[in-house]
């Protein structure tokens, strides 16, 4: 595998490995192994019942956290394919992104993060790692999953718009790889155009008023010179043409970035605090635009926001419960207490509720 890629992706020999020797697989790369770790997690299937804009019992055809991170995993494939990197690297950082999330989207991380100002605060990053390496155990010989170090570089310095990068005395790098920035792309691609997409599905936006962004308005000559119907396979369109128009600039763009930087080694990479995996200022204007008519038009409409407003009550009673009687936790997480304090471990169990589990709790 790794003949085919460029010499400045992740590979098996460029790597630092696992934290914790093992012994090779006979028949699937180490990369291979870290995806098909996170996704046999307990984290990576409750993610299912998760929030991304609304709420999973609200309509089963909206997104959720899991959705989406396999939606962002095909995007990440697809960039690193045809930039000659580790698909495999990609595709794990991609889906493990979110594993922290917490109940009720960003909305429940904001009330979380209330809740623990005062005890190191919350961050979906941050708990990522925390699940990774600590509560997840499958292993008889170790603790977390051991994934390789560029996994974990990549899932330590994730970064969008609404991410911010763990710090992590851990991770001296100014960056992480090529692989890590695309998941970090591909990602922003994802959310805004799915977003988007279930916004129109729920008629909380509307066709008339995504015609004013410049991208819907490409993506609607596009599909309608395509004769595409209306409704629902329109919505759906409009936002595959989009992602397409995305990623292609991406893929153009990133490989322009890195011939012009003479870019060679994995080394040049991770000692750039910028990310070589971007897209051009056109493209960048674009999405910013649709970003801020998403902004205003659905994460702030009274529709949206009605429920987000009761997250911080629901998790507010949650974590007052389990605080007052921690008794009612798994014994797993009382044995943690001593070590990670009592607020700290609250908020480790109730960040990994799901949004109807989280609910039941309030009872």
């Amino acid at each position: 595998m790794s003949d085919a890629l460029k010499p400045y992706a992740v590979t098996e020999t460029n790597s630092k490995g696992r934290q914790f020797k093992e012994p090779a697989h006979s028949y699937r790369a180490a990369f291979e192994r870290d995806r098909d770790r996170i996704i046999h997690t307990s984290a990576f299937r409750r993610l299912e019942g998760k929030t991304q804009v609304f709420m999973p019992q609200i309509n089963d055809q909206y997104r959720t956290r899991l959705t989406h991170s396999i939606e962002v995993s095909q995007i990440g494939r697809t960039i690193a394919k045809v930039l000659g990197l580790n698909e495999a690297l990609t595709e794990a950082v991609c889906l493990a992104h979110d594993l922290g999330h917490s109940p009720f989207g960003h909305s429940g991380e904001a009330a979380l993060n209330e809740l623990m100002k005062n005890f190191g605060g919350f961050e979906h990053n941050y708990q990522t790692m925390r699940i990774v390496e600590l509560f997840e155990r499958p292993y008889p010989d170790f603790i977390g999953l051991n994934l390789m170090y560029e996994t974990r570089l990549a899932l330590a310095k994730h970064k969008t718009h609404f991410d911010n990068p763990l710090r992590n005395k851990s991770f001296t790098e100014k960056n992480c790889s090529l692989e890590g920035q695309i998941a970090d792309l591909a990602d922003r691609i994802a959310y805004n155009c799915h977003d988007l997409e279930d916004g129109l599905r729920s008629r909380v936006l509307s066709y008339e008023m995504i015609q004013n962004v410049e991208l819907c308005r490409k993506a609607i000559e596009i599909c309608e010179s395509k004769v595409v119907s209306g409704g629902v396979i329109k919505y759906t369109r409009i936002a595959k043409t989009i992602i397409d128009m995305l990623v292609g600039d991406c893929i153009e763009t990133s490989r322009a970035v890195i011939e012009n930087k003479h870019i060679g080694t994995i080394g040049q990479v991770l000692e750039r605090s910028d990310n070589l995996i971007t897209i051009s200022d056109s493209a960048e204007a674009g999405l910013r635009q649709l970003e801020i008519f998403l902004l205003k038009n659905m994460y702030d409409n009274p529709l949206v926001k009605d429920v987000s407003s009761q997250a911080k009550e629901w998790l507010a009673k949650v974590f007052d419960k389990f605080k007052n009687n921690p008794e009612l936790m798994p014994k797993f997480y009382q044995n943690l207490i001593n070590e990670f304090g009592l607020e700290r471990t609250v908020c480790d169990y109730v960040s990994g509720m799901t949004d109807r589990y989280c609910l039941e709790m309030i009872k």
